[in-house]
């Protein structure tokens, strides 16, 4: 409970993550770390309200959790939104697979905000998750004007010329890309083609590594 430093395999630039929705996350990603540990049912979590946030953070609000699935609903937002507003001076990043429901309340984000999506391909991901398809989160980000990010993790396989058209369309301020980290038998990209992606994001953004992709960097291309 509370606002906890992070840890692990997160992101290396966010210091915090706070999680005032917990429990079982409605689009189920087969790969989701957050399955290797008992997970009650969906909740907010009122107590985390009375969480100092502090300044000067970067904070990762919701990362155990997708805030935004159609599931989630909308007083929990509100008061996730207003918790965080009592705090103005730390960076905050949302990341969603749902981001359309960012446009119901553009304007009542905190001043120095990230909205992110994870796009893991450009393909269709029938059985890794419950999420919309990666076509309407693709779709729902080119059309925010705040700054923003896109994850491309875990990365699966894709078209790199589409991918590149998708990312020059969102036009986030940055990528962060990273592999699988679960053993969760994905579809990856062979190590020529990881470095042809890398190459090509670029040239049109800011991209940021994560250390997990160094396997499929040493993978052998067939």
């Amino acid at each position: 409970m509370g606002l906890n430093k992070q840890k692990g395999n997160m992101y290396p630039w966010v210091t915090h993550t706070w999680n005032a929705i917990k429990g079982k996350c409605p689009h189920d990603c087969s790969y989701c770390y957050m399955k290797r540990y008992p997970q009650p049912e969906l909740h907010f979590d009122g107590r985390e309200l009375k969480t100092d946030l502090g300044n000067g953070n970067f904070i990762f609000v919701g990362s155990s959790c997708d805030d935004w699935a159609e599931a989630i609903p909308d007083e929990w937002i509100d008061q996730i939104l207003e918790h965080c507003r009592l705090y103005p001076n730390n960076r905050y990043l949302f990341q969603s697979k749902n981001p359309t429901r960012y446009s119901l309340w553009l304007g009542e984000f905190p001043p120095f905000t990230i909205l992110g999506t994870t796009i893991e391909s450009n393909f269709n991901l029938l059985g890794v998750n419950k999420a919309p398809i990666v076509y309407e989160r693709y779709q729902a980000m080119r059309q925010i004007e705040m700054p923003k990010m896109v994850s491309i993790e875990p990365l699966m396989d894709c078209d790199i010329v589409e991918m590149m058209r998708w990312v020059s369309d969102i036009h986030p301020n940055f990528v962060s890309i990273g592999a699988d980290s679960g053993n969760n038998h994905l579809p990856e990209p062979d190590k020529l083609k990881t470095a042809l992606l890398i190459k090509a994001l670029r040239d049109i953004t800011t991209v940021k590594l994560k250390d997990n992709l160094r396997r499929l960097l040493k993978n052998k291309a067939p």
